[in-house]
């Protein structure tokens, strides 16, 4: 569940043990390292506002927000990414937002000039989820600048709860960019309605189709192998960072252990579909003019242009900068044959 990215970061940063509150709940901090893992909604909620408990600070669900990118949306944020506006960005969120959280409802309503974003948790019986409130709001809006641009600001955000303590009220200005309504009569951010079909100007509509389709693949009940299973998890958690062999482990509800098992069986490793992966998306984002080397090589899960051309110069015999200039096909080396020890870890 993406709901709980960068907990045990913001825990580690005030001072507070995150175990015994996990315990609590009956969570276990390895499922924290996989966004895709779904966690118990209520289990969620309780979590940090027993957090914001213990530690004292009532701005604990800020001050996850504020560290957040698209990226921690999970296997989503490509897709969400490349959306043409705001709005078709909100309808991508809306339509997956089962794969992200099943309990945040997101609902638009135009009025006049402004737009109104509410965020309401819908569970069946009633929790204190102020933190959780302030923290979905929070990426909220940092989706909404991602997509209109990042000097973008809202014209409100509105909280249902009351005021913080003034000492606690500067994060709201770092994370919202404007002064915030407490004691509102609904939780949402207010933006003018020119802001929803905006073009975003990073937006690619083939990276945006890819993205639909490796998306569509993995929910599709279609029987595959594990390689098969393995090498469409890898392709979606790639531009995220996230295409670990144990995030992929824990994304199937396996052990790394266990997924490795399996992979042997098939003849196949983690290594090499992770390299087989990296050879097709390559191929197709260099086709792309549009995207820059440096983001194709930030996509595929190197740390710098230079490890990326040195793992493509191994593969393809030719550097990635000599597909752009020169336009040439670069013959494939067999992925047997090519070392992946360049590599930053993804």
């Amino acid at each position: 569940m993406a709901a709980l990215t960068g907990y045990l970061e913001t825990m580690s940063a005030l001072g507070g043990d995150a175990r015994p509150l996990l315990k609590e709940q009956g969570l276990a901090p390895d499922l924290l390292i996989n966004p895709e893992q779904l966690i118990p909604a209520r289990s969620a909620i309780r979590l940090l506002e027993r957090s914001a408990e213990v530690t004292g600070c009532i701005t604990f669900g800020l001050r996850m927000a504020e560290n957040r990118t698209l990226a921690n949306l999970g296997a989503t944020s490509l897709l969400i990414a490349h959306q043409p506006t705001l709005r078709k960005s909100l309808e991508t969120l809306r339509e997956f937002r089962t794969r992200i959280n099943s309990t945040l409802v997101l609902q638009f309503e135009e009025i006049g000039d402004e737009v109104i974003l509410r965020e309401d948790f819908y569970l069946s019986r009633p929790e204190p989820w102020r933190q959780s409130s302030d923290l979905a709001l929070g990426v909220l809006t940092k989706l909404c600048a991602a997509a209109v641009g990042e000097s973008w600001k809202p014209l409100a955000v509105c909280f249902t709860h009351d005021a913080p303590p003034l000492a606690e009220q500067q994060i709201y200005a770092r994370v919202f960019g404007c002064r915030p309504q407490f004691d509102s009569e609904f939780n949402g951010v207010v933006l003018s309605a020119r802001d929803l079909d905006r073009p975003n100007t990073k937006a690619d509509d083939q990276l945006a189709h890819h993205a639909r389709q490796l998306l569509e693949q993995v929910m599709d009940p279609v029987e595959r192998t594990r390689a098969e299973e393995v090498e469409q998890l890898i392709k979606l958690l790639l531009p995220s960072g996230r295409a670990s062999v144990q995030i992929c482990a824990a994304s199937m509800g396996m052990t790394v252990r266990t997924m490795q098992r399996a992979l042997d069986a098939e003849g196949e490793s983690f290594t090499s579909l992770l390299n087989r992966a990296r050879m097709q998306l390559a191929t197709q984002y260099l086709a792309n003019p549009r995207m820059r080397i440096t983001d194709i090589a930030d996509m595929l899960g190197y740390s710098s242009i230079g490890a990326f051309s040195r793992w493509h110069s191994q593969v393809f015999g030719v550097p990635p900068r000599m597909i752009r200039v020169g336009g040439r096909k670069a013959k494939l080396k067999p992925a047997s044959g090519c070392s992946d020890s360049d590599t930053s870890s993804p």
